[in-house]
């Protein structure tokens, strides 16, 4: 191999060419990247550094200089254009550059609201990138009013964040309850009664139906029939894997950029690891919205790269930060039918999912504990008994030990 090229300048992209230099390939690396800095934590965009808790040169991955310290040619601010992957080439929007390997870590992207209904008034955000945010930072001021149109994690953490700079917050979620994709009742009521908490005007079961504005969002109605006034719109309505360009190349797809436990596609010498690839998963195929993902799954293709021939094997865990609380989820609760509540707000709590006796998954809230055994517990195969875990007495260094 002489020159392997890795498409997004993300955690992905940067976790790959890392781990090639400190691997030993000592051939030529180039990194592309469509935005103008270096691989940066995305996580941190909707807390500290919304909160201004965090300045951007905190938020790099590496400093900008280790790249060419390592000689790995970061190039930012370049769109790619087309892949030619019979000519072994990329077309890219500073000139055409061939490679020997391809990786794609080309991420995701946030889904808008349509046009139709206002979501292209000035004022309409999304949070993804750092332009996302920059493009936001200056309307969060005491007293604004802010509606955000989604209760997944990123609008609870936009919400959390809003309402701790002493903004108007109302936010709508056209689910039965926020969370409903991702979490159990319990973890969802847990959030629920936080955020009410702060001050929220949290609205579940109802929807945009459409803003108003003059070339500006000044309003909204949901689909109740209520009217609002807003100065500023957060929408978070969720991610779609970034396979655009990959799809045009003949790449095959399956929820994402389908690859093998290698991290391959089924084009030769094109590989593919982060929010944009699904994976073999235990009997079937998963996509990971999260950073460990990224990271794990991009330095396993940078070892296959050099010969390696390594099984990623995923172990799902992710987080979230919202006013004083960590939440912390460990596993996947795909399939539970009963969650067990171990402790209560306001201290240290957890919910436990199973599916008949096997534990599946954690959500630890500022319960350190109850997250790091769950996790050992889910990644070792070991299932103590529901009864066990709800009972404050037991203690749950002993279950490792069982």
């Amino acid at each position: 191999m002489r020159h392997i090229v890795v498409i997004g300048a993300g955690q992905a992209g940067s976790s790959c060419v890392v781990k090639l230099r400190n691997s030993g390939f000592d051939g030529k690396i180039t990194l592309i990247g469509s935005e103008a800095q270096p691989p940066y934590q995305r996580p941190p965009l909707s807390k500290a550094y919304l909160m201004g808790d965090m300045t951007l040169e905190r938020l790099f991955l590496k400093p900008e200089a280790f790249y060419g310290e390592n000689d790995i040619d970061l190039r930012l601010g370049i769109t790619v254009e087309s892949i030619d992957t019979a000519a072994q080439q990329i077309t890219t929007s500073d000139g055409v550059l061939d490679y020997d390997e391809l990786v794609l870590t080309t991420g995701s992207v946030p889904h808008h609201l349509p046009a139709a209904i206002g979501g292209a008034l000035d004022g309409v955000h999304v949070v993804r990138g750092l332009a996302d945010v920059d493009a936001m930072e200056s309307r969060f001021v005491k007293g604004a009013r802010v509606l955000i149109v989604g209760g997944g994690y990123i609008g609870l953490e936009a919400a959390s964040v809003a309402a701790k700079l002493g903004l108007e917050v109302t936010l709508v979620e056209m689910a039965p309850r926020i969370l409903q994709r991702v979490a159990a009742p319990e973890t969802s009521d847990f959030f629920r009664n936080l955020h009410k908490g702060h001050g929220v005007d949290l609205r579940e079961g109802v929807g945009l139906d459409h803003l108003t504005g003059e070339g500006k969002v000044t309003g909204a109605v949901l689909t109740d029939g209520t009217t609002l006034d807003v100065d500023f719109v957060i929408v978070g309505v969720g991610i779609a894997p970034a396979t655009a360009l990959a799809q045009s190349a003949g790449v095959g797809l399956d929820n994402g950029i389908a690859v093998d436990s290698h991290g391959r596609t089924d084009v030769a010498h094109v590989w593919a690891a982060g929010d944009c690839t699904s994976f073999p998963y235990r009997d079937g195929r998963i996509r990971l919205e999260s950073v460990p993902n990224a990271i794990e799954q991009a330095e396993v293709v940078a070892q296959n790269l050099m010969g390696a021939e390594k099984d990623y094997a995923a172990k799902p865990w992710f987080w979230s930060d919202q006013y004083d609380v960590k939440l912390q989820i460990a596993g996947l609760n795909t399939g539970y039918d009963r969650v067990v509540t171990r402790g209560a707000a306001p201290g240290p709590v957890s919910f436990w999912y199973y599916k008949g006796e096997t534990l599946l998954a954690v959500d630890a809230a500022n319960d350190p504990r109850g997250y790091m055994v769950g996790k050992r517990l889910i990644e070792s195969g070991k299932s103590p008994a529901a009864e066990l875990v709800a009972d404050a007495d037991t203690d749950l260094k002993a279950l490792l030990k069982a």
